[in-house]
């Protein structure tokens, strides 16, 4: 039998950046609650992460609810450990109600609310935010069970330097911003690396003289709705635009990489034993990525001209199209000229610990905008386009808690009026 359960209005699972704004939000309010952590504050910046990794907003736009980047490079781009301080600062200021160390085993319901079991004893809540961040698990396609056991594989979770891998060629799967970055740092340690590309989104790092960040936000992309958004599950499944955060300040697309001598190929559509099969569309997934970043570079153009910021920014500017090769490569052969393979296929949330029946037929939890309407009193927060474009940076917390704690703080006076 375990004991008594300790009792609070609200149980926050994960000190990331999104259960730290939520956690300020309910202390403004005078809400009891604690905020679990498996690890230490931010814990999967501190051990989850790929040395060399920097983020892909500049320091400036680095915010959270109270607390501003108030460096010396603001044009620059936080590494992993800078991310680190930078939340933990945060939670050290607010003054977190933490439990750290602590491994949530299961939420269940509960007279009243909810039950959370901990390998540190057990909580009684009314309402539960899960914050335990949408990167915990690697999506892996099917078919990496398929690879021969001759060919070491990594995860953009399990991988942090070139050294770790064996002597020889290197597959790397997935042309977002961490496919391109990983293949472009293990050419440059002097590995065979050929990359198979699917789906991309191809962006410049500065244009017309700006971030690329500073247009999406200034313009109000970042600002979209998700209700208004033609195709939120498909926006959501979309990678991670092709950028890299360097001093240079330099752009990181197919062009670039290719020209450091990484092999471009199709996306990896089979293996057939020690044989990796590719796709010969690579030209048409190229092409529409080109169109959509044209696209996108028109609708800036069209909104500095709205504004009269012509003479604040540099000259409309457009930008090579993607080089395919005529002839691509469409296999290779595992375990001989390719030793390893780095899966850089996104990443899933994990809720496994969440025993509600609260998941559709493909093991997404249901939620409107961050609401899980099923499950009164349970939220969710740091998902991709949430409730808007920059649901998961850093600086996107800020406008996504004071809506979902507004709700929160709804139930919680419902529940005041009607106790179990």
């Amino acid at each position: 039998m375990r004991g008594t359960p300790r009792s609070v209005d609200v149980v926050i699972v994960g000190a990331g950046h999104c259960g730290l704004a939520m956690s300020q939000a309910l202390t403004q309010r005078a809400v009891d609650h604690v905020v679990i952590e498996r690890g230490e504050v931010a814990h999967a910046w501190r051990t989850e992460r790929w040395d060399s990794l920097r983020l892909l907003t500049p320091n400036w736009l680095c915010r959270l609810p109270g607390q501003a980047y108030a460096g010396n490079d603001p044009d620059g781009y936080m590494g992993a450990a800078d991310v680190a301080a930078f939340i933990t600062r945060y939670a050290e200021r607010i003054r977190a109600p933490l439990q750290t160390g602590t491994t949530v085993l299961r939420v269940a319901a509960a007279a009243g609310g909810y039950r959370v079991h901990t390998t540190q004893g057990d909580w009684h809540c009314r309402a539960v935010v899960l914050a335990s961040g949408a990167c915990r698990r690697p999506a892996l396609p099917p078919l990496a069970a398929a690879v021969p056991t001759t060919v070491a594989q990594f995860t953009t979770l399990s991988y942090r330097r070139p050294a770790q891998l064996p002597p020889g060629g290197v597959l790397v799967v997935g042309a977002s911003a961490s496919g391109l970055q990983l293949a472009q740092e293990l050419q440059r340690s002097g590995r065979p690396v050929l990359l198979a590309c699917g789906e991309q989104v191809r962006l410049p790092r500065l244009y017309r003289g700006r971030d690329v960040q500073w247009w999406l936000l200034a313009s109000g992309v970042l600002d979209q709705r998700v209700e208004d958004v033609d195709d939120p599950q498909r926006a959501r499944r979309l990678p991670s635009p092709q950028l890299i955060g360097s001093a240079e300040r330099a752009t990181l697309d197919l062009n670039a990489v290719q020209q450091q001598g990484v092999e471009v190929c199709g996306r990896l559509a089979g293996v057939r034993g020690t044989q990796a099969l590719f796709s010969g569309g690579l030209g048409n997934v190229c092409q529409l990525a080109d169109l959509k970043m044209n696209r996108l570079l028109d609708g800036f153009d069209a909104w500095a001209a709205a504004q009269r910021l012509e003479a604040e920014v540099d000259a409309v500017e457009r930008f090579a199209p993607t080089v395919v090769r005529t002839t691509l490569r469409l296999q290779a052969e595992l375990g001989t000229e390719l030793r390893s393979i780095v899966w850089a296929t996104g990443y899933q949330p994990d809720f496994r610990w969440l025993d509600l029946p609260l998941f559709d037929r493909r093991g997404r939890l249901r939620h409107d905008r961050g609401i899980v309407s099923d499950s009164p009193g349970l939220y969710v927060l740091g998902l991709p386009l949430l409730r808007r474009r920059k649901s998961s940076f850093l600086h996107g917390a800020e406008d996504d808690v004071r809506e979902i704690a507004a709700h929160l703080f709804g139930h919680l006076a419902a529940c005041a009026l009607h106790p179990a």
